[in-house]
């Protein structure tokens, strides 16, 4: 059953078939072959139960957010404040592409969001002082990865919604996982730059008054954090009503800085459907799929074979790294953990390992694959602001950056504190 599952969706993958199509399909499929029951006669109750949760209104209202932002200037003057604090470090203006995703993550919710936004910011000034189009780019594809990883975060919120694990949890987990891994893209930019000074560019030179006077660009984004997420630890909210507040915070900002104006609620609403639409067809679509591999049990016979197996939980996880690994290459990211969590989850909770923990492991796993080609997101969405140059360096520039992720995971198995510390706080 699994392999001809594998296959079905492989064949109407590379067909192009829409994703969501492609779940329903496949529960199809599998419901006519495998199961005893017709479990077609269940598809209206399963899509309905799917869809009718409070918890999924907070993703329109995150993606919303973003979108606002990217539209009103925001990432502009935050990328210009960073950049006179952090162009000195080898590297230049590397590091400014990290900060200021690491900092736009705080708000948009979305590594895609994050990646056309720093992109499209920063790309004709690295052009312009003729940095090295490899890692420059590749920067920028890998920081904005941090999109779903720092809080908060659509995917973490998706991976909550499938495993009914605490979303505020989620939340802290993935803070100091999030900055632990944007200081390691810095110190790891810094090294290959001493190392090849030629895969970095010029330096910008900056007064300590300029520096200061650009820190109040960053208190739009900042406030916002501290309204979303705040908000959220402190009991005040939940996740969908921290997003509401979010919203509200942006177009304040956007009023304040006069740039709120018809145009730019239409275009930010038209680009929230649009987003929204995709990623809530998939999910209901995967509840139908993962109604139908429940009914016929494969959750509990892949359990079963893996304890009859005795691999031992450590071994067990290696295995499932490895899988997400290769499958990252070839299924985009919101579809490989929609389509792989319901069978894996379970697995990893039975192996003893805590449900917020491996959630945040996932989501590395799930950033390595946005700059993994040949269907690494992030690569193409940078290409496409680029809108020159060879793809290939876009490619070559982001390897290093996924090593570096595999150090993160590393340091995550051997010190689960680093995911869990904060969550512990919250109990």
């Amino acid at each position: 059953m699994i392999l001809f599952a594998l296959v079905v969706l492989l064949v109407l993958l590379v067909l192009s078939v829409p994703v969501a199509a492609t779940l329903i399909v496949l529960g199809l499929f599998l419901d006519e072959f495998f199961s005893p029951f017709p479990l077609i006669n269940a598809i209206g109750d399963v899509l309905w139960s799917a869809s009718d949760s409070f918890l999924l209104i907070a993703i329109p209202l995150f993606i919303l957010l973003g979108e606002i932002l990217v539209r009103t200037g925001v990432a502009k003057s935050t990328y210009r404040a960073l950049e006179s604090w952090l162009s000195w470090l080898p590297g230049g203006l590397l590091h400014a592409n990290i900060a200021t995703a690491t900092l736009f993550s705080a708000t948009s919710g979305s590594s895609v969001a994050t990646a056309a936004t720093i992109g499209t910011v920063a790309i004709p000034q690295g052009n312009a002082m003729k940095y090295d189009p490899k890692l420059f780019t590749g920067s920028i594809a890998a920081g904005g990865t941090l999109g779903i990883m720092i809080p908060p975060s659509i995917n973490l919120i998706v991976y909550g919604f499938l495993t009914e694990t605490s979303i505020p949890k989620l939340f802290a987990a993935g803070l100091v996982p999030g900055l632990l891994l944007a200081l390691l893209f810095v110190v790891g930019t810094a090294l290959i730059c001493i190392w090849r000074p030629s895969m970095g560019g010029p330096s910008t030179q900056h007064t300590w008054r300029e520096r200061f006077t650009g820190l109040t660009s960053l208190i739009p984004v900042l406030m916002l954090f501290a309204v979303v997420v705040g908000s959220i630890y402190a009991g005040l909210a939940t996740p969908t009503e921290a997003a509401s507040l979010g919203v509200i915070g942006a177009l304040l900002i956007a009023l304040f800085l006069r740039k709120l104006s018809v145009r730019v609620v239409v275009d930010a609403l038209e680009g929230t459907m649009r987003t929204t639409g995709m990623i809530v067809l998939i999910i209901t679509a995967s509840y139908f799929l993962n109604f139908v591999l429940a009914s016929a049990g494969v959750t509990n016979e892949l359990t079963a074979f893996l304890e009859a197996a005795g691999l031992g939980p450590y071994t067990t996880l290696l295995m499932i790294i490895a899988m997400y690994l290769i499958l990252g290459f070839f299924i985009e990211t919101l579809s490989l953990m929609v389509i792989t969590i319901p069978i894996v989850a379970p697995i990893v909770v039975a192996l003893g390992f805590d449900p917020v923990w491996f959630g945040i492991l996932l989501i590395l796993l799930i950033e390595m694959a946005l700059i993994t080609p040949p269907v690494g997101l992030n690569l193409y969405v940078v290409q496409s602001v680029r809108q020159s140059g060879s793809f290939n360096d876009v490619m070559k520039g982001a390897m290093p950056y996924v090593g570096l992720m595999l150090l993160m995971a590393a340091l995550l198995i051997v010190f689960p504190a680093l995911a869990l510390y904060l969550p512990g706080i919250l109990n």
